[in-house]
């Protein structure tokens, strides 16, 4: 489960969204008196699952380190339109300048948290897990996947590195589904975990056989759906992907299978509708 970035990474990149939006310098910035200290605030304008906070604090601080932050909401929280998110005290130029970066981890993480949040909410009663995917924003994986988290969800693997999913192609590749799995027994560290995706309940059979653990069902139908978790019988545990949306996720849920995982969390997103405004 993915739990908030190091400090040291969170650092890291908001150097770069800021290198990416200030280059040489906020020309438009240069209207303003450098003198004067100004007081915001940052309004959510939809029903939204707050998320980035740690992002936006980084963002003014980086500006000016004197910036005062008050938050009147946390990560995972879930608020409503008009809500006052924070209050901001410091240098106008910097509170500008770095405006638009600090929306922007907002209204994205807290996109993915609230897509999450509304998944869960449409299984709820049921046994099974909302798992992401790596279909992620580049360079936003960690914040998608703690996103993901705050909303409710868990994180299937973190990339490449960290489990082991045979997919279609490796199958191919290997020979069988048998071959894979042994192949990738042999070759995975301790504690690495192996899943292996099916299409069809006959692969699923020949999986169990070869004695898999984790499987992803690609695509079945619910009436696949239910001869899968029925031949399974506890065996391994059962993950359901491939077109899940809002309306699918339920009937899919109450098949029995442990797991959903849905591209749709990091990738298909609206942004939450956020604003700062300067108070008088």
């Amino acid at each position: 489960m993915s739990t908030l970035p190091h400090i040291s990474l969170i650092r890291e990149q908001v150097s770069l969204a800021l290198a990416e939006d200030l280059g040489s310098g906020d020309l438009t910035a240069e209207l303003l008196d450098e003198h004067v200290i100004a007081r915001a605030h940052i309004v959510c304008r939809d029903n939204a699952v707050v998320c980035g906070i740690a992002w936006v604090d980084e963002v003014f601080h980086r500006m000016d380190e004197r910036i005062e932050i008050e938050w009147q909401v946390e990560d995972g929280e879930l608020v409503a339109p008009g809500t006052v998110l924070c209050e901001l005290h410091g240098n106008n130029r910097s509170l500008l300048s770095g405006e638009r970066t600090a929306l922007n981890y907002l209204q994205t993480l807290s996109a993915t948290a609230t897509l999450t949040r509304r998944y869960v909410e449409a299984v709820k009663g049921t046994s099974v897990t909302i798992l992401d995917t790596r279909k992620t924003i580049p360079g936003l994986r960690m914040q998608q996947k703690y996103a993901v988290v705050c909303g409710g969800g868990q994180n299937h693997r973190m990339g490449l590195y960290d489990a082991i999913l045979l997919k279609e192609n490796h199958v191919q590749i290997a020979g069988s589904i048998g071959a894979a799995l042994t192949r990738a027994d042999q070759i995975a560290p301790d504690g690495v975990e192996i899943e292996i995706e099916v299409e069809s309940v006959a692969q699923l059979e020949e999986a169990l056989e070869a004695g898999a653990k984790r499987v992803l069902l690609d695509n079945f139908e619910v009436k696949r759906l239910y001869e899968a978790v029925k031949l399974n019988a506890g065996r391994a545990r059962l993950e359901a992907s491939g077109g899940v949306t809002l309306k699918t996720i339920r009937p899919i849920a109450e098949t029995g299978v442990d797991y959903i995982s849905i591209g749709a969390l990091t990738k298909d997103l609206r942004a939450v509708d956020l604003s700062m405004l300067f108070i008088d």
